[in-house]
């Protein structure tokens, strides 16, 4: 056991579990909790880990990216994943829980483990020795800016953020999109090489069947931390259809410069793909910031004819969301690359997701518990699923880094083809498991 205990900011998901990995390794922890005395807008409860909006964990399927990552985090044994096993309720094949006897769970199983203090307070500013700051989105305003001090450079990315859906790349009909940048310009960080972009193109009788729907579709509801806030910099595309018809023809949906090769024509209007991963496997909407109901964006944007049946591996948000900027800041094992005594966990590091947000905190907590005690790190490859969303929040600056479910396009792509997208999906599962499965040997 090491003498100093490590702290540990935050009695969320992220921190729960990070701590209880360190505690299951020998380690004693200090975990600070703002609550009782303080809570975020969000939250009601007193307990710890609590699910402040669906109480769902995702699918179990193994078919599934966020089915592999619980099993992933099941045989690394996972105290979140555990107690939503212990306390779910029937939902098909999610992994669906009783939030209220699942928050007491784990905090219950917190509070008796002997290695973890549980201190109740705000922490405001970071304390010397070992951290792990598991603050979560809703980071108090005090301690934001403390760690926002650390980054003169402004990589404490916004406090309130809207994000457009990403969808894969085999999921988009191509006999329909094709590929070019605007003018075929090359250079620039908004024009790109030719052929960087997807364009889905409408005519005249899609693109006001699309409009129509879009104005009149349900947004989802406003939390009371939202209420004052103003989204002109990043406006909703459905705030921008309802200020005229022919608005997002002048704007993201612009076909200027656009021809399709199929007609050497420009279409009445194209909603353009730009490449979200290094692979070319995931694609976001260009302009497609949304407030709409998750819903609603399936049914509104599966009208562009190219998006038909497209994936919408990640539905666009728009949310109080705090977060670092983790690629140009962190590395692999959530360690702040300029002082690595303080690591992150969870929602801060700009994963987006109970499981994901868990994940984070046992990746966090099981190599600083490795690293402290003079042993191996894991080193989880791309080809796992916690391994590929480590890195997608690690390893260098990106242009536009913003939060991400874990989903199949992270993950490193097979060496051989298989057939059929479930099929594929289960082969990465298998493979992703055996490396597990090696590592708990």
């Amino acid at each position: 056991m090491t003498k100093s205990p490590v702290t540990v900011i935050g009695a969320g998901l992220a921190g729960c579990e990070a701590a209880w990995q360190l505690a299951e390794r020998g380690i004693s922890v200090k975990l600070y909790e703002m609550k009782p005395h303080k809570k975020s807008p969000a939250h009601i409860s007193d307990d710890f880990a609590e699910l402040v909006c669906s109480n769902s964990l995702r699918s179990d399927d193994r078919a599934n990216a966020a089915g592999l990552l619980k099993e992933e985090m099941r045989r690394l044994g996972s105290l979140i994943i555990n107690c939503a096993d212990s306390v779910r309720i029937p939902a098909g094949g999610a992994l669906a829980v009783d939030r209220e006897r699942f928050a007491a769970l784990v905090t219950q199983r917190v509070r008796s483990n002997t290695l973890i203090e549980v201190i109740a307070g705000e922490v405001t500013v970071i304390p010397d020795g070992t951290i792990i700051i598991a603050s979560g989105p809703l980071t108090s305003d005090p301690l934001a800016k403390n760690i926002s001090s650390m980054f003169p450079d402004g990589s404490m990315l916004s406090f309130f953020d809207s994000a457009a859906p990403i969808v894969t790349f085999e999921s988009i009909d191509t006999d329909i999109a094709f590929t070019a940048s605007r003018y075929d310009k090359t250079g620039g960080s908004d024009s790109g090489s030719p052929g960087d972009y997807i364009n889905c193109p409408m005519d005249k009788e899609q693109y006001t069947a699309f409009y129509n729907e879009l104005v009149k579709a349900e947004e989802a509801p406003m939390h009371r931390f939202e209420d004052k806030l103003v989204f002109e910099g990043c406006i909703p595309i459905e705030v921008m259809a309802r200020r005229g018809e022919d608005t997002m023809r002048y704007g993201p949906l612009k076909p200027v410069g656009l021809r399709d090769p199929r007609t050497d024509r420009e279409s009445y209007a194209v909603v353009q793909l730009r490449r979200d991963n290094a692979e070319g496997t995931l694609y976001n909407l260009v302009g497609f910031q949304t407030h709409l109901k998750f819903s609603e964006q399936k049914r509104v944007f599966s009208m562009i004819p190219a998006l038909q049946n497209a994936e919408i591996v990640r539905y666009g948000v728009m949310h109080r969301n705090t977060y670092i900027n983790s690629p140009k800041l962190l590395d692999r094992y959530n360690r702040l690359v300029s002082e690595p005594r303080i690591r992150f966990a969870g929602q801060i590091t700009g994963v987006e997701g109970y499981v994901e947000s868990a994940s984070s905190g046992l990746l966090t907590g099981l190599e600083t518990a490795l690293e402290l005690q003079g042993l191996p790190s894991v080193d989880f490859p791309k080809e796992t699923a916690i391994g590929a969303l480590a890195l997608y929040t690690s390893g260098g600056a990106v242009s536009s880094f913003q939060p991400m479910n874990i989903n199949f396009g992270l993950i490193a792509p097979l060496e051989e083809r298989v057939k059929g997208k479930r099929n594929k999906n289960l082969a990465l599962s298998e493979r992703s498991l055996k490396i597990i499965d090696d590592f708990n040997r």
